[in-house]
């Protein structure tokens, strides 16, 4: 990285607390134009979310769960909503959330974020592509915290790839990528 490049998740959060400095949102004061940026968000970043789920789903629950989304919606409180949603047979059994990628622009908040079903509140800044793109860490770290804090809740057999095998892959030398 060049000495000059910031991270994105730095640039999200100084984008965020100067938003909270100037009461704005992606260079928006009203909350008709906050919203309106939080609709392009959400379409740019369902691919993203789409895909870490995916990922997990694969991965970790050897493609026996089922993604869900809800789509762009109006919440109780007035603000708006959208997430996707990774749900299978284990977890159901055990009794628990899936694991969660939401985008919420909460009707008393002044800016959208990002959470999970058990990691909250990341600050939403998705103006573009690339910044949506540079969402993926994020998104992958907050769905990954889900499951690690699910297992927690109950324990490791809800978890697939690790009761399919007495070994995992990674046991065997595989490199992870």
């Amino acid at each position: 990285m060049p000495e000059n490049a910031m991270p994105a998740y730095i640039t999200s959060l100084i984008r965020h607390f100067e938003d909270l400095r100037d009461g704005t949102h992606g260079g928006s004061a009203s909350r008709k134009d906050k919203e309106a940026h939080f609709e392009k968000a959400v379409q740019l970043l369902a691919p993203i979310a789409r895909q870490v789920l995916t990922e997990m789903n694969t991965s970790l629950l050897l493609d026996t769960g089922q993604l869900t989304e809800t789509g762009l919606r109006r919440s109780a409180d007035g603000g708006l909503n959208a997430s996707w949603a990774l749900s299978w047979p284990e977890q159901r059994a055990a009794g628990i959330q899936p694991i969660v990628l939401q985008a919420h622009f909460e009707g008393g908040f002044h800016h959208p974020h990002l959470r999970g079903t058990t990691v909250h509140d990341w600050p939403l800044n998705v103006l573009n592509d690339e910044d949506a793109a540079a969402q993926l860490s994020i998104l992958r770290v907050i769905a990954s915290g889900d499951l690690h804090n699910l297992v927690y809740r109950t324990d490791y057999r809800i978890v697939p790839a690790v009761t399919a095998n007495p070994a995992t892959p990674l046991a065997h030398g595989a490199k992870a990528t």
